[in-house]
């Protein structure tokens, strides 16, 4: 009977505390929906719903980054405890199997928990086999490089689908984006039939590059007849334009330009550089060597930054923000949650083909910074694992002190915290001027 009794008991209790985690489960769900209908709310009330969608990006470029390594880990056989976007409290969480998925409180990005990634950690002996540090050297540096090369391959895409189905500007040709109209007389590309569209192809015979050239020619060229040969939806034409004197022209009751002596010719346009896009075979070549020069520009940037000259500058540019902020430096420097949110706002104001090119930058430069060979970053694991290897012999396998190098490891996470803190105080104090406007 009291057997019967206790497994009873033992039953009930199982119910109990299943109906609880279920609760518990539901109640973090309902947190999880709030907090995201909160935010669309806001981003719908604010106008900044678009921002949000990049940061929203942003987010998910993370979580993929760690699903790199997840996937790698899980593929190696080791054990993956975690899997978590943000930190703080747990706002959702689910378990499958040995692994916990789940969202925390604050979004500031995300980590994959395999056990064993070093020497000081304990485990579970009967999970030895399956941690990190025990795992095969080539099976090692794909988890630690996985994250990296997960970023890498959407930069790629991203460049890829900006080549392919937005286009990007072609500085080679001049489209006229907008004819004006001029207080007391009809504008000269008027009269001549210019439309907005239109591709200026050559100028008196002069094959036509760049805005400036043709700007060139119109204002040296009051009153005389322009020969501008344009190609209109696939169709060449050939336009005749009179410029008018820029002194004499008001738009909106306001001089085009300041009172002068000299005669300068205006024909009444704005020019740009036309969107062209790529074919999708072409434009996978076009993305390879554009992200191959990208990287290496990106690289260049990180090892000045970091040399004694790149360290003197920040420092004057803390010390003088006001006078480093329109500096061709000041542009390289790095870039607080609070600059990225801004940059996202002002690439959404611009256009998706901004958005696209502000994600694929910050993809390449996670990428890259990742992979310096210091703790704690990916690059500082792989590179214990290439020296492993060279200092293991086939009797004995080496395996690195982690406490010899802690103090590098402080170090290391000194100087990000410091660059964080420097970076969110210029991008507070004195923000960058808008790269896409």
């Amino acid at each position: 009977m009291n057997s019967r009794h206790d497994q009873s008991e033992n039953t009930t209790t199982e119910a109990s505390d299943l109906s609880a985690a279920r609760n518990g489960q539901g109640r973090s769900v309902i947190r999880l929906i709030l907090v995201v209908f909160a935010i669309v709310v806001v981003g719908l009330y604010t106008n900044t719903i678009g921002t949000i969608a990049v940061v929203a990006a942003l987010v998910a470029m993370i979580m993929i980054h760690e699903l790199g390594h997840f996937i790698t880990a899980k593929m190696s056989g080791m054990k993956v405890t975690e899997y978590f976007l943000g930190f703080g409290p747990k706002l959702w969480s689910i378990r499958k199997g040995e692994t916990e998925y789940g969202v925390k409180a604050i979004p500031a990005g995300g980590y994959v928990r395999i056990i064993g990634m070093n020497s000081l950690e304990t485990v579970d002996p009967q999970d030895e086999p399956r941690t990190y540090r025990q795992g095969k050297f080539y099976q090692r540096v794909i988890v630690t490089s996985a994250g990296s090369v997960m970023h890498f391959v959407m930069a790629f895409l991203l460049l890829w689908s900006l080549f392919s189905f937005i286009g990007i500007p072609n500085n080679s040709k001049v489209e006229i984006a907008a004819v004006s109209k001029f207080d007391n007389s009809v504008a000269p590309a008027a009269k001549a039939g210019l439309q907005p569209g239109d591709i200026i192809d050559s100028a008196n015979g002069k094959k036509i590059t760049s805005s400036s050239q043709l700007a060139q020619i119109i204002s040296h060229s009051v009153g005389k007849e322009v020969t501008l040969v344009v190609t209109r939806n696939g169709t060449t034409a050939t336009k005749h334009v009179v410029p008018a004197n820029a002194n004499n022209v008001t738009v909106s009751g306001q001089p085009i330009v300041p009172k002068s002596s000299k005669p300068t010719g205006i024909i009444g346009v704005e020019l740009v550089s036309p969107i062209q896009k790529m074919n999708p075979i072409s434009a996978i070549g076009a993305s390879a060597t554009n992200m191959w020069s990208y990287s290496l520009k990106t690289i260049g940037a990180l090892v000045s930054h970091f040399s004694p000259h790149g360290i003197s500058s920040y420092v004057h540019q803390l010390q003088n923000p006001s006078t480093q902020i329109n500096s061709p430096g000041a542009s390289s420097r790095f870039e607080s949650p609070v600059g990225i949110v801004r940059l996202a706002s002002q690439a959404v104001r611009s256009g998706i083909g901004s958005v696209i090119s502000l994600l694929f930058s910050i993809n390449i430069f996670v990428g890259i910074f990742n992979l310096i060979p210091l703790l704690p970053l990916d690059g500082g694991h792989i590179a214990i694992a290439i020296y492993e290897r060279i200092r293991s012999t086939k009797q004995k396998r080496y395996q690195v002190d982690i406490m010899k190098l802690m103090p590098v490891t402080y170090f290391v996470l000194t100087v990000i915290i410091l660059l964080g803190v420097t970076a969110l105080y210029l991008d507070i104090t004195h923000p960058l001027s808008n790269p896409f406007g």
